[in-house]
Parts: C-alpha cells; structure tokens; sequence
C-alpha cells in the first residue's frame, strides 16, 4: 500500500471512530468498546475525559462532523457536581457520575474546553452564545479557584497520575495546565468580555514564564517552592494549541530540543522521564511511544517551518499500523514488545487529523 492510500484509509477510519465515540445523548468517550473492532483484553475507556473530547471536537470541525453542539449541551447538563462547583473532575461516564478517577480537578480540560468551544464557533463568535451558562461556568470555575499565583485546591495535571498532584502548600502549578487554562480564558473573553478572567490569565502566563530555567534551557512540568526538573512532553502545548510562546521562541526551542534529546526513543514520543503506565493492567513493565505525541511534535514541527521533521514524527507511526492488530486503528501507546495497548483510542485518531491538516493531506 503506498503511503497516499494509507493516509486515506486512516483519515477514513478515524472518521469512523469519532463518529462512534460520539453518543446519542452528546457525550463524546475516549473509546466505544462497544465496538466490534475493540479486542476483548482492551481496558475500558468508555468514559468522558472533557479535554480528550476538545481535541475529538477539533479534529470533527475539520472533518465537518457535527459533534460539537451536542457535547457542549451535555457537557451543561450532565457532569456531576459541575453546576454546584463549576470546576470538571478528571473523568465521567456517559450519563455524568464521577468517573474512575473520582473527584480529582484538572483545570487543563476546563481550559481545553473553551479553547474547542471558540475553535468552533470561531468564524461568528456570536454564535458561541448559545453556550453562555457553559462558558460562565467554566471561566468562573477557574477564576473562583485562583490565588493569583497557584490555585488554591490540589489539582492533577494532564496525565492525571495519581502520586503527582500540585500541593496549596508548595504553591506550585503544572505548567502545561496553566497554559491550558490562560488560553481559554483569553478565547472565552472573545465571546464574553470578563476583566476577571483577562486579569487572571496574564497572572498564569506570568508563572508560567517562571517555569522556564535558563540554566537548563527548557520549562519545568511544575514550579513553585519546590520544582519538579523532568521534562514532559505536554510542555508542546506551550506553543500549540495554547500559543502562550511563538514556535521559535527561544524558550520553546531549547524545550523542544529537551523533549527530543529525552523523550523520544527510536523515533516515538513518550509522555514524561519515568512513565510506566502501560494500559495494559498492571502497569508496571514501562511505558511505551504515544502516537498522539508524534503527531503533536510534527504539528510543532509544522508551525516552526521544518515539514521534513514534521514528516518524520508523524510517519513513524503510520508505518507501525501494518501490523495486522491494528487493523488501521490508532492506539494509545505504541510498543517494541507484544503489548498492543488501548486501540482504537478517539484522542490518537483527533491528533492525527489535525497533524495531517497542517501537512496539507486533508
């Protein structure tokens, strides 16, 4: 199969996995295992992570699939506790009970949501209105939470491990959660003119300038009164979708040239030094290469004019997909060994829409 067909095989089967991760009632799952294309041993990952839905969002925007609309109503309605707290838990099931990892806050999906939101609507603002009780909510939840230099509650960052939290007492924040979180209050501010809001994203890019080490030359995941040094590769939302820092700033490329010296082995990215979740049960034989953090390094790569490097990351994984397990469908984490992790996973097939949009294949 030449490499034109294949891209085309997978564009046409990531349209099908987002369209089957969207439900009837709106919410938008991480994985249908309902699906007969799902193995038997996949863990479940029929559950709603707002942040994975954004990019899902995305990703449909560019494929004109109507999904949007009816997850932010059921993003409204469903999530519980959301009306009462205004701030979104790390995960839920369909009809919005507390998903597995319970009440645990993760201020980046708040930001990601707004982010998608504005992405879709972006053409006629106005329009977004329709989603103003929602928009309230979410801008309100991060501001409400906010003291000026951390927040003021224990928050778990984009990978959500349970042993990595920001403490109120260390008054440290995860960067790339900051960044998530300026960002869309800066779009929601578009739709919904809120000083407050303004006011507090400036506050979070201002630590997040702190993050960056000039001796070491990249952005530490935390920083606050104890600092966390390893890098991760989510720093890449620094630059996009976040655009807290131009891609060839400085800062972002000496990060870039960091993640790439010491996340990416044998030409896959992996999420941070020292992951060993695997997905596959007792995660404990080491993590492997994520599909959507090549295509999110080839959209760097993209912006920053390097369409050969760009190339590179996100073909590296196409050419894993003809082994006959895959079948086509992006996974979760790519591994050497037997593993074959979660696949189809609805955030790998969004990020390689997006990739392939700013390689000009769509």
């Amino acid at each position: 199969m030449n490499i034109n067909t294949k891209i085309k095989q997978i564009i046409k089967t990531s349209r099908e996995v987002i369209k089957d991760c969207a439900l009837e009632n709106g919410a938008i799952v991480a994985a249908n295992i309902d699906k007969p294309y799902v193995h038997r041993e996949a863990a479940n990952y029929r559950w709603v992570w707002p942040r994975d839905a954004s990019f899902v969002c995305v990703a449909a925007d560019i494929l004109k699939i109507p999904i949007q609309k009816p997850f932010f109503y059921w993003l409204n309605k469903f999530p519980q506790d959301f009306a009462r707290r205004q701030i979104l838990y790390a995960n839920y099931a369909t009809n919005g009970r507390i998903g597995s990892m319970g009440s645990a806050f993760q201020p980046d999906q708040i930001g990601t949501v707004l982010w998608a939101i504005h992405h879709h609507f972006q053409k006629d603002l106005s329009k977004a209105l329709e989603f103003k009780e929602l928009i309230e909510r979410l801008g309100n939840g991060i501001v409400s939470h906010w003291d000026k230099t951390h927040f003021d509650i224990h928050t778990i960052d984009i990978w959500e491990e349970s042993n990595r939290q920001t403490s109120v007492t260390m008054e440290n924040n995860f960067t790339y959660s900051l960044a998530a979180c300026a960002k869309g209050l800066l779009l929601a501010t578009e739709i919904l003119p809120n000083h407050f809001w303004k006011e507090t994203a400036w506050q979070m890019i201002e630590q997040i300038k702190k993050a960056y080490n000039p001796q070491d030359k990249y952005f530490y995941r935390t920083f606050g009164k104890i600092n966390d040094h390893n890098i991760d590769a989510s720093l890449l939302g620094l630059c996009w979708p976040f655009d807290i820092y131009e891609s060839k700033s400085v800062e972002i490329i000496q990060t870039i040239k960091h993640i790439e010296k010491e996340l990416v082995l044998k030409g896959g990215v992996h999420r941070y030094q020292f992951d060993y979740y695997d997905g596959e049960g007792s995660s404990q034989e080491g993590g492997g290469a994520w599909p959507l953090l090549n295509f999110w390094l080839s959209i760097y790569w993209s912006l920053a004019g390097d369409k050969k490097k760009a190339r590179q990351y996100y073909f590296w994984v196409l050419e894993r997909l003809d082994d006959d397990e895959y079948h086509g469908y992006l996974p979760e984490q790519i591994f050497d060994d037997f593993r074959r992790g979660i696949h189809p996973l609805a955030w790998s097939h969004a990020m390689f829409i997006i990739a392939s949009k700013f390689l000009g294949y769509l």
